[in-house]
């Protein structure tokens, strides 16, 4: 078995149930926003065009009033974690059409959940060295002058062709 990394940051969830478009539609939105911050998120569902972001925009409302209301913690640091969308039940609606038949028209739902998590803490840890001290190491004094050999002082050579007049350019 493999083990999985885990980490302590709170994370909050926030779900609309039912919602009146298909989970293909709403997928599509979802992809802009996940993995950005949440007034990214806002900013990107404010300028999308398409007609479930104003729902996927009230989904993401409720889950930073979650977050504030019943953890403490700021909306604007939240960052989305995940956002997706299940498909929900289908409404099955008959259109009439010529010669008495009828066409089947699929009225598509989806179910919307948006996790929103603390951004990481950046840890500033150091490693216990058993060595020496960086400063006793060999580094060189300030008063002490660097050898340098003289390979090291030539420039290399140009590797530029060479015609009849000179170097070309």
């Amino acid at each position: 078995m493999s083990k999985t990394a885990t980490d302590d940051r709170m994370r909050v969830r926030a779900q609309a149930k039912w919602v009146r478009t298909s989970a293909r539609k709403a997928r599509i939105v979802l992809d802009h926003i996940r993995g950005r911050t949440v007034p990214e998120a806002r900013t990107v569902l404010a300028f999308t065009t398409r007609a479930v972001a104003t729902d996927i925009e009230k989904v993401l409302r409720s889950a930073v009033a979650n977050a504030e209301a019943n953890h403490g913690l700021d909306g604007d640091e939240l960052i989305v974690e995940s956002a997706y969308a299940d498909v929900g039940p289908t409404l099955k609606r008959w259109k009439p059409r010529a010669r008495g038949r009828v066409n089947r028209i699929r009225k598509r739902t989806c179910h919307v959940t948006l996790v929103l998590v603390e951004p990481p803490e950046v840890e500033t840890r150091r490693r216990r060295s058993t060595a020496k001290p960086a400063a006793e190491e060999t580094a060189p004094a300030a008063d002490e002058t660097v050898e340098t050999t003289e390979a090291a002082e030539k420039p290399k050579a140009s590797r530029r062709k060479k015609t009849k007049e000179g170097v070309a350019a």
